[in-house]
């Protein structure tokens, strides 16, 4: 399928080679199953991640996947990279090469990346409205104080797009180390923000995103696949993985 969701009846001409017109007697025999019922509808709508068998013959058994990495250093995020390794590249699984990025880090930053198959779940982690909030342990090369607090609340102004940020809450550790939360991802935006301080960004690592907190046990390069009520719980996402 080049689409996540087609017709049941277009799938069907697509996978046996006949016309369209030829499906509603093949419903009306019950030989197409989707997700194990009989199906009767020719505008039933087929999912990336339907089921659909044929006279026993099994036509899709698409599974979904979603992986959390600990991204480390020195690593692009990207599907494929001509100089250089990517997060696909660590994967040890069969698999990965179907896999996409749910939210990039930046070549030096690290810690929570997640990678998945299901375009829907990842698109919906990306959509400011939906207030998915990812955090960030930063260290800055200039010592923080209050005024980073209040300016990250209100937002702060990028003259290149013309736009201001949308409010981010900055908590500080120490002289030099704070926490950011926010819940956009536009194009180095940590960065250009503490840039407004002309202040720099010497390490940057994603702690979390939404309700997923990376595995503290999982070291720089390794991954594991989500529990469904990980997958289910990391933020209010409508349509669960069952």
């Amino acid at each position: 399928m080049t689409s996540a969701r087609t017709r049941l009846d277009r799938f069907m001409s697509q996978h046996l080679g006949i016309k369209r017109q030829k499906i509603r007697p093949l419903l009306a025999q019950g030989r197409i199953l989707v997700d194990g019922c009989v199906a009767r509808d020719v505008q039933q709508t087929i999912h990336q991640f339907s089921h659909v068998i044929f006279d026993e013959q099994v036509l899709q058994d698409h599974k979904p996947c979603y992986v959390m990495m600990n991204k480390p250093k020195g690593v692009v995020s990207a599907t494929k990279d001509r100089h250089h390794k990517t997060v696909i590249d660590l994967l040890k699984r069969e698999d990965r090469h179907t896999l996409h990025i749910a939210g990039r880090l930046d070549f030096n930053s690290t810690g929570l990346i997640l990678l998945t198959n299901d375009g829907r779940w990842s698109r919906e982690l990306s959509i400011p409205e939906n207030k998915i909030y990812k955090r960030y342990r930063v260290e800055v090369e200039k010592a923080l104080d209050e005024s980073y607090i209040r300016a990250f609340s209100k937002g702060i102004y990028f003259n290149y797009e013309g736009i201001t940020t949308k409010p981010a809450a900055l908590n500080i550790i120490s002289s030099h180390v704070c926490e950011i939360s926010l819940t956009e991802g536009r194009y180095h935006q940590i960065k250009r923000m503490l840039g407004h301080f002309q202040n720099a960004v010497l390490e940057l690592h994603r702690q979390s995103v939404g309700n997923l907190i990376l595995d503290q046990d999982l070291l720089a390069g390794q991954s594991r696949e989500l529990s469904k009520s990980e997958v289910n719980n990391i933020c209010n996402i409508e349509g669960k993985v069952n």
